[in-house]
């Protein structure tokens, strides 16, 4: 998350000692760039490599609740399930959204496919970080999950019959394997 603060000088009369909040937005709401202002500011990759390199090695996360949680809880056991109690960073990049730095692909893509994750029953959406990722234009429309077919006759117990009922739910990634 970037952060900046912008000073401007604000044309809504005379200004008293104190501006209220709303009286600061009102006047940075009506504030427009004239064609003389407007400038375009070209971002090179240069800067940015170091960092591209770190977030290919991340994960985004959003817990799927509405409900208040613990987030200083949840970083920790969630270091601790993933046994990376030491070699993971995680920051806040949005509401209720979580970015997950590893310090390598193994560790990376071990948690991707060993999921779903959750923390007080609440699912972790995981996705892989894509360049050009912000905490707005993330979809997070699907969601990995099992799901336990019980009391199934013993003759339909099988791959093929676990993916034409999984199939009718959604998008079947795995069938575990029956042990004999």
């Amino acid at each position: 998350m970037i952060f900046a603060i912008i000073t401007s000088l604000l044309s809504i009369g005379a200004l008293p000692h104190v501006l209220m909040a709303d009286d600061v937005l009102n006047g940075l709401e009506k504030k427009k760039l004239t064609a003389d202002e407007e400038e375009i500011i070209e971002i090179t990759n240069e800067g940015r490599m170091e960092e591209i390199e770190r977030c290919n090695l991340s994960l985004i996360g959003k817990f799927l609740t509405c409900k208040a949680f613990n987030k200083m809880a949840a970083k920790n056991t969630i270091r601790r399930a993933w046994g990376l109690e030491n070699k993971l960073h995680i920051l806040e990049v949005g509401p209720n959204l979580f970015q997950f730095k590893f310090n390598n692909e193994f560790d990376l893509s071990r948690i991707l496919r060993g999921g779903p994750w959750t923390f007080d029953n609440q699912l972790l959406m995981l996705k892989r970080w894509q360049k050009g990722m912000t905490a707005a234009n993330i979809k997070w429309d699907t969601a990995s999950i099992w799901v336990q077919i019980w009391e199934a006759p013993f003759d339909m117990i099988s791959s093929v019959v676990a993916i034409r009922i999984g199939s009718r739910l959604g998008v079947v990634e795995e069938v575990e394997k029956r042990r004999r």
